[in-house]
């Protein structure tokens, strides 16, 4: 699928132009259905973003907010993707939104997939889904070498929450499936640098799915990939 690059001067110009996008088309899924469903990424790079979204003046009382994937970890955790969403996104215009956690506290990480599967299979097809990218190439949850990799990216597959468990991962994660991302009203990819310009350019001069997953995203989602770049 077609993708665009849309460069900026520094990451504050990025962040209040991505702010204003996803604020349009959140107004736009709420004057069109009475609601919106918006999935973000974690991560440090989309900090001052999530600031300027909180500003943005909409009916956020009728926009669910998710995570694209998230670490098994309880919300307290420094290294919870809910955290970093509620310290930076969840405040401001923004505090009566509705947050749909991935994190549940089950037994255990399969559980909670099932469980986070269950709670956010109302919010499909999203409005909005901010995907980030490391500097491995991975996005979501989808890690190269992850033990559930080929089965996430199966667009042929059913919508849900996943386990995925990686070298470069850290904590085992729990992560929506491609198929559950890919044909979002608005699908952006957000990197930041000049390290992770290199690593977009690597994937799309690339064929190999597994050894940079973002690379699924840019040639097999069915919606366009925007791309929000500044160095």
């Amino acid at each position: 699928m077609a993708h665009d690059l849309l460069t900026f001067e520094n990451g504050a110009a990025l962040a209040a132009a991505l702010a204003g996008r996803v604020a349009s088309a959140l107004s736009a899924a709420i004057a069109a259905r009475g609601r919106a469903a918006l999935a973000v990424s974690g991560g440090s790079t989309p900090k001052a973003f999530f600031e300027a979204l909180s500003r943005m003046p909409l009916a956020w009382e009728k926009v669910y907010v998710t995570l694209v994937d998230e670490r098994f970890v309880p919300e307290d955790n420094a290294r919870s993707n809910h955290l970093l969403v509620k310290t930076h996104l969840l405040k401001a215009e923004a505090a009566s939104a509705r947050f749909v956690p991935l994190f549940h506290p089950q037994a255990n990480i399969d559980a909670a997939a099932r469980v986070a599967s269950l709670e956010t299979e109302t919010l499909y097809p999203f409005d909005v889904v901010i995907l980030g990218m490391g500097t491995d190439g991975h996005t979501a949850s989808f890690f190269p070498g992850g033990n559930h990799l080929a089965a996430a990216l199966d667009l042929a597959a059913p919508r849900r929450v996943m386990t995925m468990e990686a070298a470069g991962a850290g904590e085992p994660r729990l992560t929506f499936s491609f198929s559950a991302l890919a044909d979002a009203g608005l699908l952006v990819l957000h990197i930041e640098g000049v390290e992770k310009k290199t690593v977009l350019e690597k994937a799309l001069s690339g064929t190999d799915e597994a050894e940079m997953p973002i690379r699924a995203v840019l040639e097999r989602a069915p919606s366009k990939t925007d791309i929000y770049w500044a160095p």
